[in-house]
C-alpha cells in the first residue's frame, strides 16, 4: 500500500520566478564591524587570552617592593646621567688649562689659541646642557617618590597627598623634558661655565698685554690683538659683546623654575647672601644649635612625672618594672578587660 507524501504548495516552495530574481541575503551596512566566521574553531587558549583580564590590584607587600625597586633604577639612572655631567665639565676645565699652559709658555705662541679654546667651551656648555635636561627628567621622578612616598611612609601622621601618583603616571606614559633648553643653558653657564669665560677673557687680555713686552698704552694693546687680516679693534669688540651677553644671559635666566629636581626648594635657595654666613663658624654654630635643640626635645620625650610629686622632678620610665602587659593594654583601651579577666569570665559562662 503507498503511501501518499503531502503535497507542497509550489509558490512557498520555490522562490517567485515570476519576478525574474533569486532571494538574497541582505547586505550589511559598510560600517558594520567584521565578525568572525560562523565555522570558525577557537580553542579555550585563544578564547581565554581574546577576553579582558580584569585589573589586579597589588597587595601591600609587592607595592612596597615595587616602589622600591623604582626608586632604585630612578636613582641609577639620575646619577648616570649626574656623571655625564661631571665628564663635559672635566673637558672643558682640562681644555681650558692646557690651552692657557701653551699661550703663556712662550712669547711667540699666538694668542688666538685662548679664543679657539672659548669656541669650544661654548660647545661643551651645549652639550652639558642638553645632558642635564635628561638628568632632570630621572632626578625629577627620583624628587616625586621622595616628597610623596617616602614621606608619608616616613611620617603617617601627615596629610596624606596622592596627587603625586598621577603625576607619576603621566610621566610615565608620556616622558617629557621637565626643563626647557634655555634654562637649562643658563643653569649649567651659572654653576659651572661663567666662571671659565671670566678666566679665559681675562687670560686673554693678559696675554695679548705682557707678550712679547707690556703694552705702553691702549693703542698697542689694539694693534696686537690684530689676526691676520681681521683688525685689532674688531677682535676687541667681539669679545666684550660676546662676554657681556654672556653675562646677561646668566642673569635673564635666574627666574626660570620649570625642574623639580632640585635639593634646594625655591624658598630655601637664596643665590645672594653675605659672606659671613658661608663661613665656617656660622656654620658649626647652626649646627651645634640645632644639634642641643634635637637633644633637648628628645630628654623631654623621655621624661615622665615622678608619682606624688610637686617640685617638677622627673624620673625615667621603666615600663618592664612598673608596668604588667595587661597594664599596657588597659592604658591604650581603658574600656578592655585583661586577658586573665576575660577567660575566667568565659569559664565562668561555660559552667553556668
Amino acid at each position: 500500500m503507498k503511501t501518499e507524501r503531502p503535497r507542497v504548495n509550489a509558490s512557498l516552495a520555490a522562490p517567485d520566478r515570476s519576478l525574474g530574481t533569486q532571494a538574497q541575503r541582505p547586505t550589511p551596512p559598510a560600517d558594520a564591524p567584521e565578525t568572525a566566521p560562523i565555522h570558525q574553531t577557537i580553542s579555550p587558549e585563544q578564547a581565554a587570552s581574546a577576553a579582558p583580564r580584569p585589573a589586579r590590584k597589588l597587595s601591600p607587600a609587592e607595592f612596597n617592593t615595587a616602589m622600591v625597586h623604582f626608586y632604585r633604577g630612578e636613582v641609577s639612572r639620575a646619577n648616570t646621567w649626574r656623571n655625564r655631567l661631571d665628564t663635559t665639565t672635566n673637558w672643558a676645565v682640562l681644555t681650558t688649562g692646557a690651552t692657557l699652559s701653551f699661550a703663556f709658555s712662550s712669547p711667540t705662541n699666538p694668542h688666538f689659541v685662548i679664543l679657539i679654546n672659548t669656541v669650544l667651551v661654548c660647545f661643551f656648555l651645549f652639550m652639558e646642557a642638553r645632558r642635564y635636561r635628561y638628568y632632570e627628567i630621572w632626578s625629577s621622578r627620583v624628587r616625586v617618590l621622595e616628597t610623596g612616598y617616602f614621606t608619608q611612609v616616613l611620617a603617617p601622621e601627615l596629610p596624606a597627598d596622592d596627587a603625586w601618583v598621577s603625576h607619576l603616571v603621566e610621566d610615565l606614559r608620556a616622558p617629557h623634558f621637565t626643563i626647557s633648553e634655555w634654562e637649562a643653558v643658563g643653569r649649567r653657564l651659572r654653576r659651572n661655565y661663567l666662571w671659565i669665560f671670566v678666566l679665559l677673557a681675562a687670560c686673554w687680555n693678559l696675554k695679548v698685554y705682557v707678550h712679547p713686552v707690556p703694552a705702553y698704552d691702549f693703542n698697542a694693546f689694539i694693534d696686537r690683538a690684530t689676526i691676520g687680516v681681521v683688525p685689532g679693534a674688531v677682535v676687541f669688540m667681539v669679545g666684550v659683546v660676546i662676554n657681556a651677553g654672556l653675562l646677561i644671559f646668566a642673569l635673564a635666566t635666574m627666574r626660570l623654575q620649570q625642574a623639580t629636581g632640585e635639593v634646594l626648594t625655591e624658598r630655601d635657595f637664596h643665590p645672594i647672601q653675605t659672606v659671613t654666613d658661608w663661613t665656617r663658624a656660622a656654620s658649626d654654630r647652626r649646627q651645634r644649635t640645632a644639634t642641643v635643640r634635637r637633644a633637648k626635645k628628645a630628654r623631654e620625650r623621655t621624661r615622665t612625672p615622678r608619682v606624688g610629686s610637686t617640685t617638677g622632678e622627673w624620673k625615667r620610665p621603666d615600663s618592664h618594672r612598673t608596668q604588667t602587659p595587661d597594664d599596657i593594654h588597659r592604658t591604650q583601651y581603658p574600656q578592655r578587660k585583661s586577658l586573665t579577666e576575660e577567660t575566667l569570665s568565659q569559664r565562668s559562662e561555660v559552667r553556668d
